[in-house]
């Protein structure tokens, strides 16, 4: 040892000499009193009693309290009177029996007696509390995130995570899989996002991408032989973000020659089922329940349905079609419809000023309007009933299932996919102000998704997944015809309301690839430009393949019922896509720009 500034500071030798770690902090129990231990850790609480000090040490598995009385040696009790928060400390002591227990912790049926103590390491006083429940602002906490890591709950997530990590690669492995990495520097291709590109030094004006997802190099894996893949992928997407969603992500990547889709929905339910077994000792029900895409749209006004509570959707149009309210009338003469939700015993919650909030937050995103039915001790008050007849209103509340005391909320469009989009966010939000969504863990599949979606903006006809899913058997002959009729063998898998995994069959068949790609309006040349290397590949013996990714991080964020993927992500990014410990993205060295021939531009 020597002394710095007067303070003691070992060396790594020093250091492991006589107290080298026996045993961590959040292990020991009543079964280790008598016997001699040595924990390491950091500085949770210290409590200077005057002729009694505790220390409670904390390291990943939990704290045990240090103990230090008028039995311990002078110079170890001074030193013990000296620790800080934060302060890193080995300890050597002999477990013995608490007089005082302690119920709320693992360890707190015994201390430690030191008999020896070093001050590894000093702190200065945190910008917050190492406690779970922090009341310190997140942005503050996302600075120092690697205190905030500290924290048992953070820390705790993280080490959940690694369990999910180290299940998958078993159950892969045990299923025939073969884990392979795929490149990070890729050919920007589209895929729905915006990519993030890498300039290159060596090919100047030249860029690489980073990869959104693994899908065109594992194909080639199939197209290689591999028969089965599976890799942890990192993935990147420049993309706005949200609670569920973080510009860099983990995704499980999986696909498998020579299988249908039946095979693909099979392993991947047995997957969540050994999983939730093995990491949370839950037994998830298999086979998950099967919707089609314009079954979950018309029930639920979703493709990523929570089903933990029902307020399912109703159609109205064949009531309404002949009244002569201007709301109704206009959605169903321009092609739209008229449907609605029933919030059960709602009418306390949803008062008229509560409904106007929500026909508010309904223009938001995007409808017109909200028409609404409070059937009240007092009767039946209607934001269009005197647009209607007795027998229409009759007809609707018998449509709605309504009784006393439930509120009906009804959107009309010409635009079904806006009816659908905004009952089922009206769905949701009802359900969490009226407190009925439960707690389980509702698996299921979706299926049979239109292979087209018309965008507006540009007016046209886009992939739904991508350009290799295979159209369903059933839509060959129609390829020809309404792109609106052609589904695709894709599938997604939905945790409570959550997309967790999107995957498809794909297109092997070159002369259906040429097809797919001339439907979606690229012509041979630009086909080629994107994906030639694929098509290439397909050339020479490419076998029926399909697979999918499922989100590691939402997996994981579900789990545990984090708030967002921010709770799981070790490094994450905020809203804005920085990130507030390291401060990138930032500017870089001139000359790094001039050695990859680029200038940058102001933007006016």
């Amino acid at each position: 040892m020597i002394k710095f500034q007067e303070k003691e500071v070992y060396t790594m030798a020093e250091f492991l000499t006589g107290l080298k770690r026996t045993n961590y902090c959040g292990e020991l129990r009543a079964e280790n009193i008598g016997s001699e231990v040595v924990v390491c850790g950091w500085t949770q609480r210290q409590r200077d009693l005057g002729q009694l000090i505790f220390i409670d040490l904390r390291d990943r598995t939990g704290i045990v309290q240090l103990a230090f009385d008028d039995g311990t040696d002078k110079a170890v009790f001074d030193k013990a009177s000296s620790v800080r928060s934060e302060y890193v400390l080995a300890a050597r002591g002999i477990v013995r029996e608490r007089s005082s227990k302690n119920k709320d912790i693992p360890t707190g049926d015994i201390e430690i007696e030191v008999k020896e103590l070093r001050i590894l390491s000093e702190s200065e006083t945190p910008p917050f509390e190492i406690i779970d429940n922090c009341p310190t602002a997140e942005l503050t906490r996302l600075k120092y995130r690697y205190l905030d890591l500290r924290r048992p709950e953070l820390l705790n997530n993280m080490i959940f995570r690694h369990k999910v990590a180290k299940v998958t690669r078993d159950y892969f492995d045990e299923n025939g899989f073969i884990e392979l990495e795929t490149p990070m520097l890729i050919k920007s291709t589209p895929e729905g996002a915006r990519d993030f590109l890498v300039p290159s030094r060596i090919h100047k004006g030249s860029f690489y991408a980073l990869p959104q997802s693994p899908q065109m190099y594992k194909q080639l894996c199939m197209v290689a032989g591999f028969d089965r893949y599976m890799q942890i992928a990192r993935c990147f997407r420049d993309e706005d973000l949200r609670a569920d969603r973080q510009p860099e992500f983990t995704q499980i990547d999986l696909e498998m020659s020579f299988v249908d889709m039946e095979d693909i929905l099979q392993i991947g339910e047995g997957y969540i089922k050994r999983l939730f077994k093995d990491v949370m000792d839950i037994d998830i029900p298999t086979p998950f329940p099967r919707y089609t895409y314009n079954e979950v749209m018309e029930r639920f006004g979703s493709d990523k349905p929570d089903t933990r509570f029902g307020m399912e959707l109703f159609d109205i149009t064949d009531i309404v079609k002949d009244t002569s309210f201007a709301v109704f009338k206009g959605a169903i003469e321009n092609g739209g419809s008229v449907r609605g939700i029933t919030a059960k015993g709602a009418v306390k919650t949803y008062t008229r000023k509560e409904i106007d909030k929500m026909t508010e937050f309904v223009r938001g995103i995007g409808a017109k309007g909200l028409a609404w039915i409070r059937w009240t001790d007092d009767g039946i008050s209607s934001s269009f009933a005197k647009f209607m007849s007795e027998d229409e209103m009759k007809a609707i509340l018998e449509k709605a299932g309504a009784e006393k005391g439930d509120v009906v909320m009804i959107v009309a469009d010409s635009d079904n996919n806006t009816v659908f989009s905004t009952l089922g966010a009206v769905r949701v939000e009802c359900a969490k102000r009226l407190g009925i969504i439960g707690d389980g863990y509702n698996f299921l599949w979706v299926v049979k998704f239109p292979f087209f979606e018309f965008d507006k903006e540009s007016g046209e006809w886009l992939a739904m997944h991508h350009p290799f899913t295979s159209p369903t058997d059933d839509c060959m002959d129609k390829l020809d015809g309404n792109k609106g009729e052609v589904y695709a063998k894709a599938y997604d898998m939905v945790l409570n309301g959550i997309e967790l995994s999107s995957g498809s069959i794909r297109i092997t068949n070159p002369d259906l690839q040429k097809k797919m790609f001339s439907m979606l309006g690229l012509s041979d040349e630009e086909a080629y430009t994107k994906f030639g290397f694929l098509m290439d590949a397909f050339k020479y013996g490419a076998p029926p393949h399909g697979g999918m990714g499922i989100g590691l991080d939402r997996l994981v964020m579900q789990m545990l019922k984090a708030p967002t993927l921010r709770d799981v992500v070790l490094f994450p990014k905020v809203q804005n896509a920085s990130e507030p410990m390291t401060n990138a993205p930032a500017g870089v060295d001139p000359q790094q720009l001039t050695d990859l021939g680029i200038k940058t531009v102001e933007n006016e």
